[in-house]
């Protein structure tokens, strides 16, 4: 079992920044990888950001150039940088772990992009 824990949503004006944390625990020794998701009210959820255990990324083109995913190895966190923040961002934003035992999500927190 994983357990993943996320932190650092809010209300932000538009081109505002905001970083999101991901704290994971229990059997991080099996996490492939790990990313951030998105819903907004009426949508489906989205890939926004991944990284692997090897480091590698991807993200989903609306947030290129914007957004950047990274991690903590020592503190099994993994954060999302959300830079020049647009109203379209707002959602509620989830931590992913895909380990070897199955896909594990974060509570969710909310992203609100506003003036």
């Amino acid at each position: 079992q994983v357990q993943l824990v996320e932190s650092g949503g809010g209300l932000v004006q538009p081109g505002g920044s905001l970083r999101l944390s991901c704290a994971a625990s229990g059997s991080i020794f099996s996490i492939n990888a790990m990313g951030w998701y998105r819903q907004a009210p009426g949508k489906q959820r989205e890939l926004v950001a991944a990284i692997t255990s090897g480091g590698s990324t991807n993200y989903a083109d609306s947030v290129k150039g914007r957004f950047t995913i990274s991690r903590d190895n020592a503190k099994n966190t993994v954060y999302l940088q959300m830079n020049s923040l647009k109203p379209e961002d707002t959602a509620v934003y989830y931590c992913n772990a895909r380990a070897r035992t199955g896909d594990y999500w974060g509570q969710g927190t909310q992203v609100t992009v506003s003036s």
